[in-house]
């Protein structure tokens, strides 16, 4: 099965607002930070005067900026994004536990499998024995968390909470229907109506925004403590940018699950959509559905040939 970071709408030109939302928003948020922290006085390579950074000259020299110099500015962060655009999908694969893979993988790659088990404890009945209300209500509650945060098979549980939750997309978005969430996805995302598409788009924008600030945050953070290295309880600022990061990346998760069920409704309403645009006639039944999809799923993922007696249906009725 392909990344499950690879479900999403199609990348838009450096003009659209998916694009100055998540390429543009997060390196100005850094870029204001440092410059604050540069034109308050903090310097790795001499004293500060008067004891620390100061604010107030931070805020005298911001104010005294010229158009010419904000122009520049608006163009640095402009070329900044563009050539971290075609990153952002390696920089999900990284936030992920892909490759590469960073040290302490394979200990939280554990701590992932533990947690899992948690969940499947908790979502599980005993065999026998009356059980009260309020218990059914809790093992169904933490089923449904298990779904959306984990994938079924444990080799696909990644090192961290943001891979299992998009891992999970990929692995249950299709299966009740025999369909490889996927390898259908690009061709499910291109009859999804008007509405759903904008909500797909919309939770999709989150995760990668969500995404890019923390990782850019967490750049921030060292290059905060070498310009305030010298000032003394001033040093603390750099974690600023550190907790920024991590509320970023707990967002993305939580930005995750409410994709994952967008993607989830998607398959739900729309796959005979995708049949019909394929010229296919609806199936009688369930195994018939199941038994089409996955001829389908082989032929994306795999290129195995469709079966030759399969009929096409050109106007509502089989051929």
């Amino acid at each position: 099965m392909s990344l499950p970071s690879t479900i999403g709408p199609p990348a838009e030109s450096g003009t659209g607002p998916r694009f100055f939302l998540m390429g543009h928003l997060p390196l100005y948020a850094a870029l204001l930070f440092l410059l604050m922290l540069f034109w308050s006085g903090a310097r790795a390579w001499r004293e500060p005067v008067g004891g620390g950074p100061s604010p107030a000259a931070a805020w005298e020299t911001a104010g005294s900026l010229r158009a010419g110099e904000l122009v520049v500015l608006v163009l640095a962060v402009m070329l900044a994004a563009v050539l971290l655009q075609p990153l952002q999908l390696p920089l999900i694969r990284l936030l992920e536990g892909g490759r590469p893979r960073l040290p302490g993988a394979g200990a939280t790659r554990r701590r992932q499998l533990a947690r899992k088990r948690s969940w499947e404890a908790a979502a599980a009945l005993p065999p026998d024995g009356v059980l009260a209300p309020e218990q059914v209500q809790r093992a169904g509650a933490a089923g449904h968390e298990l779904r959306r945060r984990f994938p079924l098979p444990d080799h696909l549980v990644t090192p961290t909470a943001l891979g299992n939750a998009l891992a999970a997309i990929g692995d249950r978005a299709g299966r009740p229907y025999g369909l490889d969430a996927v390898a259908a996805w690009p061709r499910l995302y291109s009859v999804l109506g008007e509405q759903h598409r904008a909500l797909v788009d919309d939770r999709r924008d989150t995760v990668d925004t969500a995404a890019r600030m923390c990782a850019v945050m967490a750049l921030t953070a060292p290059v905060s403590a070498v310009l305030l290295a010298r000032s003394g309880w001033w040093l603390a600022l750099a974690l600023v940018p550190l907790a920024l990061s991590w509320i970023s990346y707990r967002g993305a998760v939580q930005a995750a699950l409410a994709y994952g069920e967008s993607v989830q409704v998607a398959f739900d309403l729309h796959r005979f959509d995708l049949l019909a645009a394929l010229r296919l006639a609806a199936p009688a039944g369930q195994a018939d559905e199941r038994a089409l999809n996955v001829q389908l799923s082989d032929l994306w993922r795999q290129g195995v040939p469709l079966d030759p007696a399969l009929r096409y249906s050109l106007n509502g009725d089989a051929e």
